[in-house]
């Protein structure tokens, strides 16, 4: 048996008023609630899973950890891979050479990194063999001097598997005619896709033998990539790394060089949470509207309840169960809703991208081609308590004004 505070509350909420405008106002209030917390979980998963996205996307081709040399390049890395394979964090690890270079094809030139890379080690330190669409890391040969391009650069440069690419590197030679570039030309060996388009427009592979002969690198590399067991310990790992190598060398990891990055979708995500939860907050202002006419018009019924011996607290808790079920309500809906949406969301972008014609994710801006989600329990947990507590703050006020109610005034003109 409830108490009759409750049973009262909830007649109020289910029966026909005469001021229907009320009932209205009640329905707005709840709709108003539900749409802010519908888009408030929807961005936030969003937003969860473009850092996810982005992360999990950069990681698949950029090194965990870099060691590289002060002063050049690193001659003795067999013994300086040795050393850092014993780091308890430490996976795996394959030298590099990186340097810029220019691409042509026909008429058409695109800028980008050349990487040098040792084939049968790369797949312990990233996952580009993974995504690989045409051909495979192993048709890299020293000598061949075959090339892996990413998917944008192959594109804006119009060229195929076993098509020829012309690369030139700036550091040039020194001729009678003045310092020349040097070029070489090489043979589309493949493809990839990582679906990051800072990586597929500009990354290209070659063996690391060749990037030697074309830097002119002899036996050395530019460096030595590492594959961490925990990614979010690289500072850690790093700094320890650097504290046991030798004076020569210096290390960093991916945490320093995309940093910015998932800072400003943090900061993002905390600006969104904040602004959407205005949406909440105007809801919340409804419910005290509705509440205070509610009270308006039960003026007669609060005063009779007051004869019959109902205490001010006892009127109070009446109009606080009323508007705080507005709130259950709409927190219900919204997070019914939201979670709906947020898990449903690369089906329903597509579908809108298709019925108007439109790319809402432009991969040169937003990194991504697509519209990722991750809803995660403790956000739509947070949005639900904080609707809920925002709709009980909003019944005070009116339900404490229900409560200071004079039973004689009140049934003065009755």
């Amino acid at each position: 048996m409830l108490p009759f505070e409750y049973s009262i509350g909830l007649r109020y909420t289910r029966a026909k008023r005469r001021n229907r405008f009320i009932s209205v106002i009640s329905i707005i209030s709840i709709a108003g609630m539900a749409v802010g917390i519908w888009a408030l979980i929807v961005v936030l998963s969003v937003m969860n899973g473009f850092q996810t996205e982005i992360r999990t996307r950069i990681l698949s081709a950029a090194s965990h950890v870099q060691v590289m040399g002060f002063d050049g390049p690193l001659k003795d890395w067999n013994t300086l891979a040795a050393g850092v394979a014993r780091h308890p964090q430490v996976r795996g690890a394959a030298p590099f050479v990186d340097g810029q270079g220019l691409f042509s094809s026909g008429d058409r030139v695109q800028g980008g990194l050349l990487r040098g890379i040792v084939p049968e080690l790369e797949d312990r330190v990233s996952e580009i063999a993974s995504h690989m669409v045409r051909g495979s890391l192993k048709d890299l040969r020293p000598g061949e001097f075959g090339v892996v391009l990413g998917v944008e650069l192959a594109r804006s440069l119009g060229v195929r598997q076993d098509d020829r690419v012309t690369v030139i590197i700036p550091q040039g030679q020194v001729t009678a005619a003045g310092l020349l570039p040097r070029i070489r030309q090489f043979r589309v060996a493949g493809i990839f896709e990582i679906g990051m388009y800072e990586y597929d427009a500009s990354l290209a592979l070659v063996h690391m033998a060749d990037a030697q002969k074309l830097y002119r690198l002899g036996e050395g590399v530019s460096g030595l990539r590492l594959k961490l067991a925990d990614p979010f310990e690289a500072p850690r790992v790093t700094r320890e790394l650097v504290n046991s190598l030798r004076g020569d060398v210096f290390a960093s990891d991916w945490t320093r060089s995309h940093g910015n990055l998932f800072r400003a979708v943090q900061i993002e995500k905390r600006m969104m949470f904040i602004i959407l939860t205005l949406i909440v907050l105007v809801a919340a202002f409804n419910i005290v509207s509705t509440l205070v006419m509610a009270v308006g018009e039960k003026q007669a019924d609060i005063a009779i309840l007051r004869t019959l011996g109902a205490s001010p607290g006892s009127i109070m808790k009446i109009f606080v169960v009323q508007g705080w079920l507005i709130g259950v309500a709409g927190t219900l809906l919204g997070v019914s809703a939201g979670v709906l949406t947020a898990v449903n969301i690369d089906v329903i972008v597509p579908f809108i991208e298709r019925l108007l014609g439109v790319e809402f994710m432009a991969k040169d801006v937003y990194q991504i081609s697509e519209l990722p989600s991750e809803v995660h329990g403790i956000d739509v947990a947070l949005v639900a308590v904080m609707s809920l507590i925002l709709g009980l703050v909003a019944t005070l006020y009116p339900s404490w004004k229900a409560s200071r109610t004079n039973p004689a005034a009140a049934l003065r003109y009755e």
